[in-house]
């Protein structure tokens, strides 16, 4: 089995790769394991993978462009059944059934490392999965995809593996991050949002709050029961519809 990995720290993978099962894997030939460094796609002298987001916000938010440059050099040689996964914290969380789903001995993983806030959100039409590895925070995608390694490798035949179950914990605010958007604002076609490029910071929030609770209840309903919402927000969730279903969630999380 292949598994290409797409990053801009090549260097993390190296001890975990040539130690323990994964490393006598890849000493059999039983898996391989090909690093892609995101930087070298970037067209810019100073190789920049990243960039301030619309709207404003804290940290920084991986660009578009040298992550599809990437992934497109990978699928020039990829295997027809390659499947192309994000490492990202609005993904499914990875749990034995997954691992034994992502297991292809004659297939390919191409596993997408984000960092920072996340990736630009146009990115998302190029992938095929998005996989977490908890609820919790991580400073970047390498750990998360030496983890879908190990996991996945263990299920290979002939290659010595263990079942083991995995705890959840719950998001900070118990709702997922809200779409992301950096420059170009105009890529393939998609517009970033006009309400982030307003410069109305409360008028940015409330969109960016009501994006998140719908990516929960769309993604991750079950996490919105343990959220306490203000009033503030009780009544913006009325006013779009949105708190009939809300409350539905919260009170069956009462009852349980």
């Amino acid at each position: 089995m292949i598994f290409s990995v797409l990053t801009i720290f090549p260097d993390l993978f190296d001890s975990p790769l040539r130690d323990g099962i994964v490393g006598k894997a890849i000493g059999e030939r039983k898996i391989s394991v090909d690093l892609v460094n995101i930087r070298q796609f970037a067209t810019d002298r100073h190789a920049t993978t990243d960039d301030r987001p619309y709207g404003g916000g804290e940290g920084m938010v991986m660009k578009p462009e040298p992550l599809v440059r990437a992934l497109q050099q990978v699928r020039t040689t990829a295997r027809p059944s390659a499947r192309v996964v994000l490492l990202s914290p609005q993904g499914r969380l990875l749990r034995q059934d997954i691992a034994e789903e992502l297991v292809d001995p004659s297939g390919q993983l191409i596993l997408i490392c984000g960092r920072y806030e996340g990736v630009d959100e146009r990115f998302r039409r190029h992938v095929d999965d998005e996989i977490s590895i908890g609820d919790y925070v991580l400073t970047g995608g390498e750990l998360a995809a030496l983890v879908i390694i190990d996991a996945v490798t263990r299920l290979i035949p002939g290659v010595l593996g263990c079942r083991a179950s995995a705890e959840n914990d719950s998001f900070c605010g118990n709702l997922l991050k809200h779409p992301q958007y950096t420059r170009p604002r105009v890529f393939e076609g998609q517009n970033v949002p006009d309400v982030l490029l307003s410069g109305d910071h409360h008028k940015i929030g409330e969109h960016r709050f009501l994006a998140a609770v719908r990516q929960t209840l769309q993604r991750r309903p079950q996490l919105l029961a343990g959220r306490q919402f203000s009033a503030p927000e009780t009544a913006l969730l009325q006013r779009h519809g949105l708190w009939p279903e809300i409350e539905a969630l919260l009170n069956r999380g009462e009852r349980q």
